[in-house]
């Protein structure tokens, strides 16, 4: 951090206890100046059209970074024409760990869009320095890791963007992958039809008459007729039938 010059426009928007950039200067990490003064560094801004890259190194490395200290609630207040100076950039996909708008993407704080693109051009040390002042600074590398280190490999703006896209691409189809499952298991908690294999117990079984009466022997077990039985049985049966067909035909 020593060897970088870093420095933040603060239109004194947000709480001064709770705005991390006012901490970082405080420390003497970063150091206010007026709107007038040039800048030829990077300048993080929500209004700029390319991405923050790898290839941003030697500019950071020269002329440094610089904030512009504002509410996410209040841009419409910021006069960015004045701060043409510079090289505007804008922050790729990340989510927020500050407890203001955790888990939220892009809604970064000072120090978390500093530290981003302090990672992201190669000053992962400097990065973490920064994010050291805050008990949820560690945290912010933790939800971004991948991310990070995704556009820590890129060349360029364009890779940046591009890489960006697929990412949100391939989240979006596990989100909808994870939902999907989630709708699935629901519905057989509920036993919905065609969702599970029918279970053994399931399956009719046509061979078993439940009119029929079965014996036991002495043990009390079920007597199972042998098909020799069976078609004794069969004959007897007609036999009977006959001789009844019989006696009525007689009477």
């Amino acid at each position: 951090l020593k060897n970088l010059r870093l420095r933040m426009w603060d239109f004194a928007q947000c709480d001064p206890k709770r705005c991390t950039g006012a901490r970082l200067a405080r420390r003497g990490i970063f150091d206010r100046m007026p709107l007038k003064q040039p800048f030829r560094g990077i300048v993080l801004s929500p209004e700029a059209k390319v991405a923050v890259s790898p290839s941003d190194l030697p500019i950071l490395e020269k002329s440094g970074m610089s904030l512009i200290d504002c509410s996410w609630a209040r841009l419409q207040e910021i006069p960015f024409r004045q701060m043409q100076s510079g090289h505007h950039r804008l922050l790729p996909f990340m989510v927020a760990a500050n407890t203001v708008n955790y888990g939220r993407p892009f809604k970064l704080t000072c120090a978390e869009a500093a530290a981003a693109t302090l990672y992201i051009c190669g000053k992962k040390e400097a990065a973490r320095e920064v994010l050291k002042e805050f008990s949820w600074g560690e945290e912010f590398f933790h939800l971004n890791e991948q991310v990070l280190d995704m556009y820590a490999s890129c060349e360029n703006a364009e890779e940046v963007v591009c890489k960006q896209n697929e990412w949100l691409e391939l989240a979006q189809k596990d989100q909808s992958a994870q939902q999907q499952y989630q709708d699935d298991s629901a519905d057989r908690e509920r036993g919905m039809p065609g969702e599970l294999p029918p279970d053994e117990d399931e399956y009719d079984y046509d061979g078993y008459d439940s009119g029929e009466e079965m014996k036991l022997d002495k043990f009390g077990n079920f007597i199972v007729p042998s098909k020799e039985e069976e078609e004794e049985e069969e004959d007897d049966d007609e036999e009977t039938s006959s001789e009844q067909e019989e006696e009525i035909s007689e009477s």
